[in-house]
């Protein structure tokens, strides 16, 4: 039952955008220009400002999907894992990714503008940004997030 609350926590903002309808079935053909993009707040964040875009798939299911973010100035994300592979494309900005349990500034790495990274399942990590950033995110669902600190997690923060 837990996993089934992380996948819906993580995915019920994004579902009921445009692209889901098209390509959940595989069949369709998806464009979206960048005035097109399908942007909602983020309410799974607890940073103003945070922005997520579904462009392809269904996150909640089981098969490939895509989603962009926009990464307000300041947002941070404490260490957590994935069960599916985190593929990572920088968009704008710069991402500060680093692995381990703990956070730890000296063993972060920058990931900028154009930059990549890719992040095996079960791998614990972070990461922050000092600037607005945007990413994009590939991967294959059921897509979810386990924090190593259950506090840590922006869903249990009162809005």
């Amino acid at each position: 039952m837990r996993k089934a609350i992380v996948i819906a926590g993580v995915a019920w903002t994004i579902l009921g955008a445009p692209a889901i309808a098209a390509a959940e079935d595989g069949v369709h053909h998806v464009t979206f220009e960048a005035s097109e993009i399908p942007w909602r707040p983020d309410l799974n964040d607890a940073v103003a400002g945070a922005k997520v875009a579904l462009l392809y798939g269904n996150p909640s299911r089981e098969g490939v999907f895509v989603i962009r973010l926009v990464l307000p100035k300041g947002w941070r994300r404490a260490p957590h894992t994935h069960p599916q592979p985190e593929i990572i494309t920088v968009l704008s900005g710069s991402l500060l990714i680093g692995h381990g349990a703990v956070t730890n500034a000296s063993d972060e790495q920058r990931v900028g503008s154009g930059g990549f990274s890719a992040l095996p399942p079960d791998m614990i990590h972070y990461a922050h940004v000092d600037e607005e950033t945007v990413i994009q995110i590939s991967t294959t669902g059921p897509w979810s997030i386990k924090y190593v600190n259950p506090t840590d997690d922006p869903r249990n923060i009162a809005k």
